[in-house]
C-alpha cells in the first residue's frame, strides 16, 4: 500500500479538529482519550490539522490537512467528493462493525430456515400450518469481500456448520473465517451468497444478470454497497428464479422513497443501512489505534489506499 505517513513530530502539533457530525459526546471521548482538545472547525489556519467527521470541508483539501479520520468504514463516497489532497492520510472506522454485520447476516440466515418469514405472514392471517426447516450445517454461504466484514461474517457462518467459500480476484491462501476461496466468475454452489464489497470503480454494478444467473436460486444479501448492484437485474433474476430470494441493507440511493420500486421487489426484505451502525466506542478505539501507530511511525491497519478506495 502506498501511503505517506505523517511525522510524528507536525502530528504532535497538529490542531484536531471534528466535523458537524461528530456529536459532542464523541468530541469529549476523543478528548479525554488523546488527551488533546478537540476543536469544532473546517480550516487549518497555516497550521497542521487532523481531521475527524464524515466529510471532508471544502477548505481542507489545501496545505494543512495530514491526516483524515472517517467516522464511517466506507469511504467511497469520501474520495468520490474530488481528489484527494495529496500527502493526507485517511483512515477508517470499523470497530465492532464485522461482529455486528456477522450477526445481522447470521440472523436472516437462521430465519430463512426456521420459515420465520412464512410463519410471519402466516400469523397476520391467523392460519395454523406447520412448514418445514431445515439446517443451515452443511449447506454452503459464498462471501464476495473477503475483507475485515467479510472474514467476520464468514467466521461467524462457519461456527454453525456453514462451508464458507471466499471470493477473491487472484489465487491467494484462504482468508482466515474461510474453508476455500474461488474465483469471482467460477461457479459454486450455494444456498447464500453474501456480497461484503467495497464501492470502487471496478465493483460499480458488479452483482448484474450474468452474475445473478448463475446463483442457482440462493438467496441474496448484500451488506456491502447498494451501488455494487444492478437492481433491474436482480428484479429479472428474482422473477426467474435465479435469485431465490434477497435481503438488502444497502441500496444504489439511499433512503428509499416511499414509492421507489425497491420496495415492490418479491420476495425481498430491505433494511435501513443498519446492519453494521457505528458507536462512539468504535471511533475513539480505532482512532486511538490509529494514532498510536502514527506516533510509533507505524502505518495503521485501518489505513485506506485511496488510489485503489479501500
Amino acid at each position: 500500500m502506498a501511503v505517506a505517513l505523517p511525522r510524528p513530530g507536525p502530528l504532535s502539533r497538529a490542531r484536531l479538529l471534528a466535523g458537524p457530525e461528530v456529536g459532542p459526546g464523541l468530541v469529549d471521548a476523543l478528548a479525554r482519550a488523546t488527551g488533546r482538545p478537540v476543536e469544532r472547525g473546517d480550516r487549518a489556519d497555516g497550521r497542521p490539522c487532523v481531521y475527524v467527521g464524515a466529510a471532508l470541508p471544502e477548505a481542507l483539501r489545501g496545505d494543512g490537512l495530514v491526516w483524515f479520520h472517517s467516522v464511517n468504514a466506507g469511504t467511497d463516497a469520501l474520495l468520490k467528493a474530488g481528489p484527494w489532497p495529496a500527502g493526507a492520510l485517511l483512515t477508517r472506522t470499523v470497530g465492532r462493525m464485522g461482529e455486528r454485520i456477522a450477526q445481522y447476516v447470521l440472523a436472516w440466515v437462521l430465519a430463512e430456515c426456521q420459515s420465520v418469514p412464512e410463519f410471519a405472514a402466516q400469523h397476520a392471517r391467523a392460519e395454523w400450518r406447520r412448514l418445514p426447516s431445515e439446517l443451515a450445517a452443511g449447506q454452503t454461504a459464498v462471501v464476495h469481500g473477503t475483507g475485515r466484514i467479510g472474514s467476520a461474517v464468514a467466521g461467524l457462518l462457519r461456527s454453525c456448520g456453514i462451508r464458507t467459500v471466499g471470493v477473491v480476484r487472484s489465487p491467494r491462501e484462504v482468508p482466515p473465517g474461510f474453508d476455500a476461496v474461488a474465483g469471482a466468475d467460477e461457479p459454486v454452489a450455494a444456498r447464500w451468497v453474501i456480497a461484503a464489497l467495497p464501492l470502487t470503480d471496478a465493483t460499480a454494478g458488479y452483482f448484474g444478470a450474468d452474475r445473478f444467473a448463475a446463483m442457482g436460486g440462493a438467496t441474496f444479501v448484500n451488506v456491502g454497497r447498494g451501488a455494487t448492484v444492478d437492481l433491474v437485474a436482480l428484479e429479472a433474476a428474482l422473477h426467474t428464479g435465479a435469485v431465490g430470494r434477497a435481503v438488502l441493507d444497502v441500496l444504489p440511493e439511499e433512503p428509499a422513497a416511499p414509492g421507489d420500486p425497491c420496495w415492490r421487489l418479491p420476495r425481498t426484505v430491505i433494511t435501513s443501512h443498519s446492519a453494521g451502525i457505528t458507536a462512539d466506542d468504535d471511533v475513539v478505539t480505532d482512532f486511538t489505534a490509529c494514532l498510536a501507530d502514527l506516533m510509533a511511525g507505524r502505518l495503521p491497519a485501518l489505513a485506506v489506499d485511496t488510489a485503489r478506495g479501500y
